[in-house]
């Protein structure tokens, strides 16, 4: 039996939570690794929908053990107002199917505060459209050195004097904005009452997954937001503030690079993007306001309105080879259903300059020019197949297309938001 991670393949928003959640029915412990409430994922499950954004989508299945990896940053209020919510719709949760690892960072309120301040600041630079959920500030907070863990909490003697020098940080900073320092007290009082609620999820889960590698059972590693979004590899500066690739599945968790198994990349089949940053295949005619009413692209967790374009297979292949992606699980093709053609975005034009792969330069990227190939369409309906005989002759061959332009196949082809409608190639958890 092989572990497995996924990852998004593009810019996020690739229906990763109903493909993680049909996984998580064959895996035993489903990990969160990076990332924060910033994320979001919609399971629909029989009549019941689920909309989550910290936990690890096997959370609503039984006998399942869903973690928080290292590698998230975690704001506490926003867990357990999660939590609330999943149990108001009947899900049990509690310290024997959940756990944190203690070495996770937190995110304090000063850090959506932080965040929130940038992000208005008319006269800062560059405009990321962040959340504002205090994400990129907590990872600032983790490489500076001065962060609070939810171990941190359980130690009051040191508690007080990381706090001081976190405030020495972040009250500075404000004065800048012109914004009232932190009330220290204050915060000391938020943090011994949420440490009563955290602390008893808290565990060394490095050892955890471990215990479970060693007894066989399936590990499925659950990525947030996409491969485009990576701070290294993304479309910087318009990128997330953690590593998306499926490499910090490891680093994220604990767990060795060794056991990672079988890497499966969800791929959108057109493209979207929420907030701002290069688009190379952006529609912002009616075909894109088409494939937006038709998908339902509106973000789970902030309810942006999604900007569509065609699928770009440069990008596809590029995160392909970044993640070493084994397979792709390609959703929504039943959204493309009644268009008369499609075009693949196969290169760029940059300056004059043909390229093959999208550039690393802000300049580079924001003048990229899509090259198109055009394809037939179809109308019939390709909604809730669950067979390759059950698709037109010209979906089969925009699939295989793709499949041929970014050096990947697909592993599973999603038809519909139903968990059922899914028409499997290749188990990732079978070697």
């Amino acid at each position: 039996m092989s572990n497995v991670v996924v990852v998004g393949a593009q810019w996020g928003d690739e229906g990763k939570g109903k493909i993680v959640d049909w996984l998580s029915l064959r895996a035993d412990v489903v990990v969160r690794f990076q990332g924060g409430h910033n994320a979001g994922h919609t399971l629909v499950i029989g009549q019941n929908v689920y909309k989550l954004s910290l936990l690890p989508s096997g959370i609503v299945r039984k006998n399942k053990l869903a973690v928080i990896g290292n590698g998230v940053v975690v704001d506490p209020w926003a867990l357990f107002a999660e939590i609330d919510k999943l149990r108001g719709q009947g899900v049990e949760i509690g310290e024997h199917n959940l756990k944190v690892a203690d070495n996770a960072v937190l995110i304090l309120p000063l850090h959506r505060e932080l965040d929130g301040l940038r992000e208005d600041d008319t006269a800062g630079g560059v405009k990321i459209g962040t959340t504002r959920r205090g994400i990129g500030p907590a990872y600032e907070d983790k490489i500076g050195r001065r962060a609070i863990r939810v171990c941190d909490l359980a130690d009051k003697a040191t508690l007080g004097r990381k706090v001081d020098g976190l405030l020495g940080h972040h009250n500075a900073l404000r004065r800048g904005f012109g914004a009232e320092e932190v009330n220290r007290a204050e915060l000391l009082q938020q943090l011994a009452e949420i440490a009563e609620k955290i602390l008893p999820y808290a565990a060394p889960v490095w050892r955890d997954l471990d215990e479970a590698r060693r007894a066989g059972k399936r590990i499925l590693f659950e990525g947030a937001q996409g491969s485009l979004l990576d701070v290294d590899h993304g479309t910087y500066p318009y990128v997330t503030s953690s590593n998306t690739m499926a490499g910090s599945a490891s680093a994220g968790s604990g767990l060795g690079p060794g056991s990672l198994g079988y890497i499966l990349g969800i791929v959108k089949a057109y493209t979207t993007r929420v907030g701002e940053g290069p688009f190379p295949t952006e529609l912002t005619d009616e075909i894109g306001q088409w494939l937006g009413e038709k998908g339902h692209e509106f973000g789970v967790v902030t309810g942006r309105k999604r900007r569509c374009g065609w699928f770009d297979a440069v990008l596809v292949r590029q995160t392909v080879k970044l993640n070493g992606i084994h397979g792709i699980a390609l959703t929504k093709l039943d959204v493309l259903d009644g268009l008369k053609e499609l075009k693949i975005c196969v290169g760029y034009e940059v300056n004059g300059k043909l390229l093959d792969y999208f550039p690393a330069g802000m300049g580079d990227q924001a003048a990229a020019k899509p090259v198109y190939e055009t394809l037939e369409g179809w109308s019939e309906t390709t909604r809730g197949a669950r067979s390759w005989v059950d698709l037109p002759a010209t979906a089969v061959k925009y699939v295989r297309r793709i499949e041929e332009l970014i050096g990947a196949p697909v592993a599973l082809l999603s038809t519909s938001p139903e968990r059922e409608d899914t028409i499997l190639m290749k188990d990732p958890f079978e070697d």
